[in-house]
């Protein structure tokens, strides 16, 4: 006689709850034929992918000039100290950054800076329209961009205010005003709303990813097309304004500024060209956070070794929240994702600050919490077009092996302006272990689209081509593979699965702790339905590539496995998760919560 009947009946209720749903499955399959005859959406389960290259339409324009001044969404629409350029940014899960500019710029030969305790900071803001339960006080600052040669212009700010919001509640919609309630000169009223706190099961329903956005017609279709998209954040990877294409006194933009301007004493910017660029993003950025990381068009060298004066001033962003001592690079959570923004125009060394805080925010993390970890820089490690080609490989050297030894599951950088979805890869070889790195530096800029690949015939670099602006040249030769001895690729790497040149931004979307759909859209499909440049869901395989952590797997999983379920149960356990799988990979989505419900009233 079994000593333990309870254990018995357990299973047997586990394996008739297993049937059920089999038997679900079944019926939806049988169901839905029309729904599953549409092609799948690969996953990267499937790779390995076969490289392959969608070459440039000559149809199309490689690139286009910058929006004048005068453009209606470049325009100054408000008067005296109300705010303009309103921004949000993520602080922590309970806490947002909220960013204004009030007052006027100067720009000429003699300009003085104005005192930027003259206008107060303050958000008014509560849960319902209109009902201001509540108000925040902040900071604020001007900057100044100074040439001291002949016949260059000066530039002074308008004042910059950034006030932090704390003790939100997450997944709560809240109503704000800013601006100094003593003028009086306050905002209209806008509205965001806070992110699920972190978790396994919680995550933003779309994050927007753009590169090298700049303000030209092409970059008005990109935010057109992504506003249509209706993403909960951006990710802007560097490359904002490129209000450096410009001399200090303004007139025509230059999509290669050294070709234009041969003679300039210093590389000249345009500053009111970054306040253009706050008002053309305000109707997004009001409503949605924009985590921002430096490339480098943010360099804008004055001098003394004065850099990224503007980009530091003007955006917040949570470096103090993350333990970071620069604003060039940070951390934070969107629901269950950890974020790592690194600056490649900072100190990468092994051996400096950045690497140490790195190493630390890697540690800390708990994957059980933030089953996601995703990374953004501006310039590309893994990139076979000509331009930028091998740029960064020192950066690569350092910090490469850190990333990969705590898993990150996918990479997103631009600086080459065209698109390139990897395979997943580590130090150039394909691993199933590796991140997934995106190139999306296609926004649209005025320096137009990236065209060549460095294995085209005559295409490939020297290794005097392509020295960063900032940082030492680590360019060599493949020490193996089908390039060994080689600087360049005979054709398209393996490591390379899909690349395109045209212009456009990606949404990712987080279905779970294992699946994420990434969608590239091309701006040319903006005005066509359902239509996508490339498309794949990104799976995690943590039970593989973080066997050596408990704390890798989200808590629920954990604990499924020490109960050592029979071998039957696991086996059903097992075709139920991966035909949850296809289902997602087909956007079966309520038929998946049909079985999850099931699931959550099961024994496990």
């Amino acid at each position: 006689m079994n000593q333990y009947p309870h254990r018995i009946q357990h299973k047997t209720m586990k394996m008739k709850m297993a049937s059920t749903i089999i038997v679900l499955v079944i019926n939806i399959f049988t169901s839905m034929k029309v729904a599953v005859a549409v092609p799948p959406i690969p996953t990267t389960l499937d790779g390995p992918f076969e490289p392959v290259t969608r070459r440039f339409d000559s149809s199309l324009r490689k690139g286009s000039d910058d929006l004048p001044m005068t453009n209606p969404r470049l325009r100054k629409n408000v008067t005296s100290n109300f705010p303009e350029q309103i921004a949000l940014a993520i602080s922590s899960p309970t806490s947002m950054w909220i960013s204004w500019v009030t007052g006027d710029a100067q720009i000429g030969l003699n300009v003085t800076p104005v005192d930027p305790a003259s206008v107060k900071s303050e958000v008014w803001y509560g849960k319902e329209s209109g009902k201001y339960t509540s108000v925040a006080k902040g900071d604020s600052l001007v900057y100044n961009q100074f040439y001291p040669f002949e016949g260059l212009w000066n530039y002074t700010s308008g004042i910059i205010h950034h006030v932090k919001l704390k003790g939100l509640e997450p997944g709560i919609r809240y109503y704000y005003k800013c601006g100094d309630s003593s003028i009086p000169a306050m905002s209209q009223e806008h509205v965001f709303e806070t992110f699920p706190r972190p978790s396994p099961n919680n995550y933003p329903s779309r994050i927007a990813v753009i590169g090298d956005l700049g303000l030209t017609s092409n970059s008005s279709t990109t935010i057109d097309h992504l506003t249509y998209n209706d993403p909960s954040m951006i990710v802007m990877v560097g490359d904002l304004t490129y209000a450096n294409q410009y001399l200090t006194t303004g007139g025509k933009g230059a999509s290669c500024y050294s070709c234009a301007f041969p003679d300039a004493p210093i590389r000249e910017t345009y500053q009111p060209r970054w306040d253009a660029w706050g008002r053309f993003m305000e109707p997004l950025t009001s409503k949605i956070p924009m985590m921002v990381i430096e490339g480098n068009h943010e360099i804008e060298p004055q001098v003394d070794g004065i850099t990224f004066k503007s980009y530091l001033t003007r955006f917040a962003v949570p470096a103090e929240e993350s333990g970071s001592k620069s604003n060039l690079y940070y951390s934070f959570d969107a629901g269950g994702i950890h974020f790592i923004m690194l600056g490649a125009y900072a100190d990468y060394n092994s051996t400096g600050a950045q690497f140490a805080w790195l190493k630390q925010d890697l540690q800390s993390l708990d994957r059980s919490v933030t089953p996601w970890l995703v990374a953004a820089w501006h310039p590309p490690w893994y990139n076979s077009y000509a331009s930028h080609y091998q740029e960064f490989e020192c950066m690569r050297f350092e910090m490469e092996a850190l990333l990969y030894q705590y898993g990150v599951d996918i990479v997103f950088y631009g600086h080459v302006h065209a698109y390139e979805r990897m395979n997943r890869v580590y130090n150039y070889t394909l691993d199933k272990c590796g991140p997934v790195y995106i190139i999306v530096g296609d926004g649209g800029n005025i320096e137009k689209v990236d065209v060549d690949h460095a294995d085209d015939s005559g295409k490939c670099p020297s290794p005097g081509d392509n020295i960063p602006e900032i940082g030492p040249v680590c360019h060599s030769n493949f020490s193996s593979g089908p390039a060994k001895g080689n600087f360049c690729w005979s054709k398209q790497p393996e490591w390379s699965a899909f690349r395109e040149s045209s212009f456009g931004h990606g949404i990712l979307e987080v279905v779970n702790s294992t699946y994420a759909l990434w969608t590239w859209h091309r701006n040319q499909d903006s005005y066509k339905e359902d239509a996508v440049g490339d498309q794949i869901y990104i799976v995690r395989q943590p039970e593989l590539c973080l066997k050596d952590s408990k704390s890798q797997l989200p808590t629920h999983q954990t604990s499924s496995f020490s109960a050592a379920p029979s071998r039957l149960s696991l086996d059903y356990f097992s075709i139920i998760s991966q035909i949850l799988g296809v289902f997602f990979i087909f956007g079966l989505y309520s038929q998946v919560n049909q079985i999850l419900f099931l699931l959550s009233v099961s024994l496990w």
